[in-house]
């Protein structure tokens, strides 16, 4: 049986598949992913099945994965999120059994980084799958511009990922970092053990580029505007100024004009709610109370009555599109 270590695939499939061509890749052979299999690719979901149904394959979890999991989705998850579609849950639920660190009797596989001086079951998930808090915390330690690598010193190899190190490994002090930029057009790298031979192909395009252009409109029409916060909406609006393209510029252009429109309606909302109080006591008088408690929207009329409801508490708590559209429902405007 021979091993092989895979650098970052990054949803890059066909490139994952020329690859295991390559190297004669058999069912008795393992196959160690150091992680960040899906993202910035164009079949995120492709490699993802490969890997879960494939016998004698290991993967790690990456960064990337790491931010599927704690569901902190930036534009790269949001793609991923949409190109699984209805198996996106069992993908996490899979990613939730992975593995942070990989050992053979060559090397010890990692995504990201290893503290140099921790045992292997003593260093931290963060630092090996190369989180934000995990590079924040080796910055502290080794200082903003060094490497980890220069200070590892022990006699097992370590393999890793996560850095796009150029387009061949990069190897010190024992270290064999093989992200070598596939999505972004470079090379897809495996290196074999226990000969530390090195496998690549090249990527057919830099996928990343094009998927960022593909999936802009999906991602957007996919955002939870109707929930989003007004402040929110308006930063997301604010961070896409820069977009040219004609469908985009107006897609976001109905988004605004959507959103000033509901934002504008505080004033009617007020109007109708202080209306409708003034009628309530002059109807009912000491029986207020009784008659404002049958509403669904009781506590914008108590508050009326205590000559609080005012324009600062609609936005405070009118803060989204959907609490504002469903009060307008609720008041027939």
């Amino acid at each position: 049986m021979r091993t092989f270590v895979i650098g970052d695939i990054h949803g890059c499939f066909d490139e994952l598949m020329e690859l295991t061509r390559k190297i004669g890749l058999t069912a008795d052979d393992l196959l160690i992913s150091v992680g960040d299999i899906v993202d910035r690719g164009n079949k995120s979901k492709e490699v993802y099945e490969y890997l879960l149904n494939r016998p004698n394959s290991k993967v790690l979890v990456g960064n990337h994965e790491r931010k599927h999991q704690n569901r902190i989705l930036s534009y790269s998850q949001e793609i991923v999120k949409l190109q699984f579609g209805a198996d996106y849950e069992d993908f996490l639920k899979w990613i939730r059994t992975l593995d942070y660190y990989y050992e053979t009797e060559d090397a010890i596989v990692v995504h990201a980084f290893f503290e140099h001086d921790k045992d292997l079951k003593e260093q931290k998930q963060e630092v090996l799958c190369g989180s934000t808090s995990g590079t924040r915390y080796l910055e502290k330690k080794y200082g903003p511009e060094a490497f980890w690598g220069e200070y590892y010193q022990c006699d097992k190899p370590i393999i890793y990922g996560h850095h796009v190190v150029g387009d061949s490994p990069k190897i010190l002090n024992n270290t064999y970092g093989i992200d070598t930029g596939a999505c972004h057009g470079d090379y897809l790298t495996a290196i074999e053990l226990p000969t530390f031979k090195i496998h690549q192909v090249k990527a057919k395009k830099d996928y990343w580029k094009e998927e960022q252009r593909l999936w802009q409109i999906p991602v957007l029409k996919a955002k939870d505007w109707n929930n989003m916060q007004f402040a929110d909406i308006d930063k997301q609006l604010n961070k896409l100024a820069y977009i040219e393209e004609p469908e985009l510029v107006n897609y976001l252009a109905e988004i605004r004009i959507w959103k000033e429109e509901l934002v504008n309606s505080y004033a009617d909302i007020q109007l109708k709610i202080e209306n409708l109080r003034k009628s309530l006591m002059e109807e009912h008088k000491e029986n207020f109370s009784i008659e404002a408690n049958k509403f669904p929207f009781k506590a914008c009329l108590f508050k009326s009555k205590t000559n609080n409801f005012t324009l600062e508490y609609l936005e405070k708590n009118l803060n989204t599109p959907s609490k504002v559209s469903e009060l307008k429902n609720q008041l027939k405007l």
